[in-house]
């Protein structure tokens, strides 16, 4: 009677096998934790530029990039974020809208060229965030999407 000394190749084949399904069913989980991450802190740093926007409308009466010119940066946006862009769009009176448009290369694959915007509304003053471009599940609580899923 002989001590087994090792593994056989089939066993070996099995634990490979084995690693192989769990690395299918984990790595695309993994990129949409990353994916939400990225979209979270950018909402937070949106969230800061927001309040310094509704401190300017309060003062000024007025969406800020009007007939003043300034830019996000001048209300407390990275100039050079390394996730995407911000900018002032659609502003009018004291409504407007923030985006930040993700850019094609060092984000996510779900996010490339994708945009998360900030609205504000006129009557209530109050702020919603959107996208259309954005997979719901990816989005923090509170932001809606029309994008399909995939």
């Amino acid at each position: 009677m002989t001590k087994q000394q090792g593994f056989t190749l089939i066993e070996l084949m099995i634990v490979v096998a084995v690693i192989g399904v769990l690395s299918a069913i984990a790595i695309p989980q993994y990129q949409k934790y990353v994916a939400k991450a990225e979209v979270a802190s950018v909402l937070t740093t949106m969230t800061g530029v927001k309040t310094n926007v509704e401190a300017f409308v309060v003062e000024n009466g007025e969406f800020p990039g009007g007939v003043d010119g300034r830019r996000p940066s001048d209300l407390g946006a990275p100039d050079n974020m390394p996730l995407g862009v911000f900018t002032f769009e659609d502003f009018k009176d004291d409504t407007g809208k923030i985006k930040l448009t993700f850019k094609s290369e060092g984000v996510n694959a779900l996010l490339k060229n994708d945009s998360l915007v900030l609205t504000r509304a006129t009557e209530t003053g109050t702020w919603t965030c959107t996208s259309s471009n954005i997979e719901k599940a990816l989005l923090p609580k509170g932001c809606t999407s029309t994008a399909t899923s995939n």
